[in-house]
């Protein structure tokens, strides 16, 4: 009897896990077609600021009244302050062909230049644009000139697409992003 009330109660168990289960969604970068040159030999990507809601777990929408919409059952793959971090770091290095990894600097020689970007939004609408706002900052190693400068940065999606949509929409952002700081912050 005690077997047969210990299956019972595993498979109510797993049960629940499987009804509790969130889909998560990894970003994915798009191809490199082209480099970028920049004025430094390495970069290191600092931790990057996020608004609340775009670093949390679950992927917000702004519906068109304005409001931010989540549900537990569809989540990034990664926490988003990490995972945007890399995704910079990545496009940039493929981009640049240069030493660029995000924050603890992983190298003994220090990074000629710190790159520190503070997002004001990121974010996807109901209508099909994901947009990202903010600021970035490159101190430079040695004296050098330091620079600043804003960004406003979108891409289009389906929004019939999903989350997935939404995910593939991110990395084309992110390093359509990357590719202005290349071009605007590091040279």
């Amino acid at each position: 009897m005690n077997v047969v009330k210990c299956f019972a109660a595993l498979g109510l168990l797993l049960t629940l896990v499987a009804c509790g289960s969130a889909d998560r969604y990894a970003v994915t970068l798009p191809p490199v077609t082209e480099t970028v040159r920049i004025a430094f030999r390495s970069v290191e990507v600092r931790d990057v600021s996020l608004p609340s809601y775009a670093a949390a777990d679950e992927i917000h929408i702004r519906k068109n009244d304005g409001t931010l919409v989540s549900s537990t059952d569809t989540l990034w793959a990664d926490a988003p302050e990490r995972a945007v971090a890399l995704e910079i770091s990545e496009s940039l290095s493929r981009l640049t062909g240069r030493a660029v990894a995000s924050e603890p600097w992983p190298f003994d020689a220090y990074p000629d230049a710190r790159l520190d970007l503070r997002f004001t939004e990121l974010l996807a609408t109901e209508t099909g644009q994901f947009r990202a706002t903010g600021q970035y900052f490159v101190a430079v190693s040695g004296g050098g000139r330091e620079r600043s400068g804003l960004f406003d940065q979108s891409v289009s999606f389906d929004p019939k697409s999903g989350p997935a949509g939404i995910a593939t929409a991110r990395g084309q952002l992110i390093f359509q992003l990357a590719e202005f700081i290349a071009t605007s912050g590091l040279k």
